[in-house]
């Protein structure tokens, strides 16, 4: 490997390795508010099964809005 292509590699790495760590982060957040694990946001780094996982978690139920959903009913007939 030639000291320009391996200068290219830590470079792309540079990117690429915070890209993946924020992408992570952030994805495990919006899974843990809608009520579920974060660690289902490793699964969005796995080719076609990524596609599979948003598109069930956007048609999901959310545990986490039916709870307040629930609390917002039940103050209501409160």
């Amino acid at each position: 490997m030639d000291a320009e292509s391996e200068q290219a590699l830590y470079a792309g790495l540079a990117f690429v390795v915070p890209s993946a760590i924020l992408i992570l982060w952030m994805s495990a957040r919006v899974f843990r508010k809608a009520g579920r694990s974060g660690w289902w946001s490793l699964l969005l780094f796995v080719p076609v099964l990524n596609i599979a996982v948003v598109w069930w978690f956007a048609f999901a139920k959310w545990p986490a809005v039916e709870e307040a959903q629930g609390k917002q009913i039940h103050e209501v007939f409160s």
